[in-house]
């Protein structure tokens, strides 16, 4: 007999042992966020629009774990979630395919509009598993360029100060606006999704934002953000506006200098989104400088709807659709 079920404090010995095959750091890291999840039973009775921490259920048959899959909600936008694990044993991609099913039922019974996903680009069988197997489609490409050995022109650092609650619509108007328009309708974010989270605390990440303004205006013209989940491995992500010449230098100057303010030794990667328009001139960038693209990741995004009328015999079905101000991240 199969079961999908929430994981509970009292896995943790078989999920070690499935995931035994990692390596000694990445399997305790793992089970000890993996074990965290597990103690937070109160989340999962929270209604949707409340959830902002990682929940993760599991395959079981005969007692065994055979799969694991975790969702997490969209920061300030809880109806778009984010799958950031599926674990299930060598070759069992049907087992897969059910956690993604199962997820997506259960969430969008409950009021989720869409889901998103990142794999690897080498990963052929999980794509194939995302695409082919649950219906998600492709938007477009992520990278990841290790700052390794930076060697910029200048030593100028752009004049970046700390972003605010208040800059949330500002910034999320200029993240859409410089999303090529064929992937606004599945990546454009709302003001919420820049806020900061009121339980920031317990998220498993550390995330500090910052802005650049244009001195006359004031107006908001990029935007910063520097991620870590474990206090040695630094994500820079930025968007900005390409209307405006921001030597990228500057900007990696200054991310560069506020991690060193945390850590005198880390590791820094640049996020480079093949969806925006800034996306060529980063890329090229990227390779002046003889930086090496360590990883791609294709983004897939699946939106989810359902029937608001049962059909009467030879009729037209009718499906509602998430909000339209509600996309996929």
């Amino acid at each position: 007999m199969t079961v999908i079920r929430r994981l509970n404090c009292f896995d943790a010995s078989k999920i070690k042992k499935m995931i035994s095959y990692l390596g000694n750091d990445d399997g305790e890291k793992f089970t000890k966020a993996i074990t965290g999840e597990a103690f937070i039973m109160l989340h999962a009775l929270l209604p949707l629009k409340y959830k902002f921490l990682p929940e993760s259920y599991i395959f079981l048959e005969k007692g065994e774990i055979l799969g694991l899959i975790t969702v997490v909600p969209s920061n300030g936008n809880p109806y778009k979630m984010n799958i950031t694990r599926l674990i299930f044993q060598q070759n069992l991609y049907s087992v897969g395919k059910q956690l993604v099913e199962f997820v997506i039922a259960r969430y969008g019974a409950k009021g989720a509009t869409s889901f998103s996903v990142t794999v690897d680009q080498s990963h052929d069988e999980l794509l194939n598993l995302f695409m082919q197997g649950c219906g998600f489609r492709q938007c477009s490409f992520e990278n990841l360029w290790k700052l390794d050995n930076f060697q910029p022109l200048t030593d100028k650092k752009a004049n970046f100060r700390y972003c605010q609650n208040s800059d949330a619509k500002a910034i999320a108007r200029l993240y859409n606006s410089e999303l090529k328009n064929l992937y606004k309708p599945s990546l454009e974010r709302i003001k919420e999704e820049y806020k900061e989270p009121i339980f920031a605390g317990m998220t498993n990440f550390y995330k500090n934002r910052y802005v650049l303004e244009e001195p006359a205006k004031h107006r908001i013209i990029a935007y910063l953000s520097i991620t870590t989940s474990d206090n040695q491995n630094f994500i820079i992500d930025m968007s900005t506006n390409d209307g405006y010449n921001i030597p990228y230098d500057e900007i990696i100057n200054f991310a560069l200098g506020e991690i060193k303010r945390r850590k005198n030794r880390y590791f820094a990667f640049l996020k480079h989104r093949q969806y925006t328009k800034n996306a060529d001139n980063l890329e090229k960038y990227l390779h002046e400088r003889d930086l090496n693209c360590i990883q791609t990741q294709c983004v897939l995004v699946k939106d989810f709807y359902k029937i608001i009328k049962e059909p009467e015999t030879n009729a037209i079905q009718i499906f509602l659709f998430g909000d339209n101000k509600i996309r996929a991240n």
